[in-house]
């Protein structure tokens, strides 16, 4: 008897639960009908989503200003990959290169890759915006426990730490692209013609291996550091020291990411350049490579085509890095406003 009036108060306890929790679920419906805005906003506010915002935010502005940035970092890998092992020869130019790719086919051809650019946003900002902003969050309140203000110091630490964390994490998307992107340079009997990233990315991984979609790691991780160092840390120090001047805060954002554009550029070029060479570099019929790693690869390409070839190519880098800076960070904090 005991047992049945136990299951009994055990049934009409989840009904009474069952009955609260659809009321709620009501409850908060009606509230979403007639407040939307309010209802978003309580969303917005869940630990959940403070927590994932910065991450959300930042692969959608990196995603955008990919898209819009495509074209130019096309040029930009084939300036790279131009005269390979010769210190003498023709030199190419951003409109010679441009002219070459619309010769062979159509002007999509310029967005060769975007699929893997798409990824490795998505990947590759996500985290690194998203890492940034934790750690400044993280960095401020430990700041201001002790009474202290954050510098450049703190922001440059957050700045290289996220980049290399994000790097690692999006190598494999950042392979495929540099593999889309240089394709179109071999041979016609020898080209992959990649369909997507995916396609890439598996093909990679059986004729190679897995590790393979992890070549060039090294090289990518301090590019990686060296440009969030330039990017992040600068924009950060530039919006500080510009908040207090007569100009607008859009005025502000853009001047910043300007100059961060700038430094980002100067400080990550040359690991740029060898992260390039390694990943697109393949296996000879004997097995060898051209460059056995990162410093192999810096000191045959000092020697046999000069130092000066690290920055060949510096005003296309430029012109695809500060206005993908520009248009990341200004799409990131316009998204950070609209979701704070």
């Amino acid at each position: 008897m005991s047992t049945t009036n136990s299951i009994k108060q055990a049934a009409e306890a989840a009904r009474n639960k069952t009955s609260e929790a659809m009321n709620a679920t009501k409850q908060i419906a009606d509230t979403a009908k007639a407040d939307p805005i309010a209802a978003k906003n309580d969303f917005l506010h869940t630990p959940f989503m403070r927590a994932a915002l910065p991450f959300i935010n930042g692969g959608t502005a990196g995603m955008v200003a990919t898209t819009v940035i495509q074209p130019i970092d096309m040029i930009k890998v084939r300036l790279q990959l131009a005269g390979e092992g010769a210190r003498t020869g023709p030199k190419p130019t951003p409109i010679s290169v441009t002219r070459e790719i619309l010769a062979q086919g159509k002007v999509m051809d310029l967005y060769t890759g975007l699929s893997a650019g798409l990824l490795r946003q998505a990947v590759y900002t996500t985290a690194r915006l998203g890492f940034f902003d934790t750690f400044m969050k993280s960095l401020t309140v430990r700041a201001k426990e002790k009474g202290n203000q954050i510098g450049f110091k703190e922001r440059a630490a957050a700045g290289l730490s996220a980049g290399g964390l994000a790097a690692m994490i999006g190598n494999p998307a950042d392979l495929a692209l540099i593999r889309m992107q240089s394709d179109g340079l071999k041979p016609a009997a020898q080209r992959k013609n990649y369909k997507s990233v995916i396609d890439a990315l598996s093909s990679i991984a059986k004729s190679e291996g897995v590790g393979a979609l992890w070549a060039g790691a090294a090289p990518t991780v301090v590019r990686a550091m060296a440009l969030n160092f330039g990017q992040l840390a600068f924009f950060s120090e530039a919006k500080q020291r510009l908040k207090d001047t007569s100009m607008s805060a859009r005025s502000q954002t853009l001047t910043a990411s300007a100059v961060a554009g700038f430094f980002a550029s100067f400080f990550s070029l040359p690991f740029d350049f060898v992260k390039t060479r390694l990943q697109k570099q393949q296996r000879a019929p004997d097995g060898s490579l051209p460059y056995k790693g990162m410093m192999d690869c810096f000191k045959k390409v000092a020697r046999d085509e000069g130092l000066l070839r690290f920055y060949r190519g510096f005003s296309t880098y430029y012109v695809r890095i500060a206005p993908h800076a520009m248009v990341t960070l200004i799409v990131a904090d316009y998204l950070g406003f609209i979701t704070k």
